[in-house]
């Protein structure tokens, strides 16, 4: 799988006492969708900023495309919104993206298309000062594909927005991302990186503690949910299995807490040879916001 961007120990200090940036290294794979998850002040713009050359590293190093471009032509293959959308107010949205198509030197043929993809072709004569925020910030996103990037690099997209205002922006993303481009979006929104993200890589305090899919994060750690006649005999029962890390009763049910990943009739299969036939047996997955909380408190 082609790699679009590789970061290596990349380390910023903006003094002697913020160090923003400890060490972080992942890599962007082409046609997936990577989170930079992390509460505000994690790194997240930093590293953002960083790799679009609008904030200078400390030290550690970057490459787009593998090094076979200079970053300033690789960031032509790339679409970016860092900061609040800005356009002019008393222009329409079909001439701020004409605009743009001049700057970057691209058809007038894409405004319509990228309108269409982001749900306001029908609202492109209107003046931008009379949208609201979530058009807004559709509009940018519209404005950075224009060069239809290789890449699209979001920092915390529904930011403000309402609720519908953010719906719209995640159903923009999978439509985008469905079409073959990448995407690194950075959020603090754990519900945001679970339901459009593939991959994430979370930052706490500027250090890395997890990087990988989404799917493994919410595999680590499953566990099960337990009721039987007597929970007394299988709490006790329980307790004698080698693989079992830890039990909970809640609400009549007892939680079970594996060391390693354990099938559902695995675990059956155990009880019912110590005499044990189960009322109430699933298998449930840890939240992101679980993971999440899990990763920041033990470290």
């Amino acid at each position: 799988m082609e790699t679009i961007l590789t970061i290596r120990k990349l380390n910023k200090r903006f003094n002697k006492y913020v160090h923003a940036v400890k060490d972080v290294s992942f890599e962007i794979h082409r046609g997936n969708v990577y989170g930079i998850l992390g509460p505000n002040g994690s790194g997240k713009s930093t590293t953002l900023g960083i790799v679009l050359n609008v904030v200078n590293k400390t030290s550690g190093d970057f490459e787009w495309f593998g090094g076979k471009v200079a970053t300033h032509d690789a960031l032509k293959k790339v679409g970016a919104i860092i900061e609040r959308p800005n356009f002019y107010p008393y222009m329409t949205a079909k001439e701020n993206l004409e605009l743009v198509c001049k700057i970057k030197g691209t058809s007038f043929e894409k405004v319509d298309e990228k309108l269409d993809l982001v749900g306001l072709l029908e609202r492109k004569n209107d003046k931008f000062r009379t949208y609201s925020l979530g058009m807004k910030q559709r509009l940018a996103i519209a404005s950075a594909l224009l060069n239809d990037p290789e890449i699209l690099i979001l920092d915390e997209p529904t930011n403000g927005l309402d609720p519908q205002g953010i719906r719209q922006i995640r159903d923009i993303i999978k439509v985008i991302a469905s079409q073959g481009t990448t995407i690194l979006l950075a959020s603090h929104l754990l519900d945001e990186v679970e339901k459009v993200c593939s991959h994430v890589v979370v930052l706490r305090k500027g250090e890395m503690l997890y990087q990988g899919t989404v799917h493994n994060m919410l595999d680590q750690n499953s566990f099960f949910e337990l009721q039987a006649s007597d929970l007394s005999q299988l709490k006790s029962v329980l307790s004698n299995h080698a693989e079992i890390d830890r039990l909970e009763e809640q609400d009549g049910k007892l939680l079970v807490y594996p060391k390693k990943e354990m099938a559902a009739s695995e675990l059956n299969a155990y009880l019912f040879q110590n005499n044990i036939v189960l009322e109430h047996l699933v298998k449930r997955k840890n939240s992101l916001e679980e993971q999440f909380l899990e990763l920041t408190n033990n470290n």
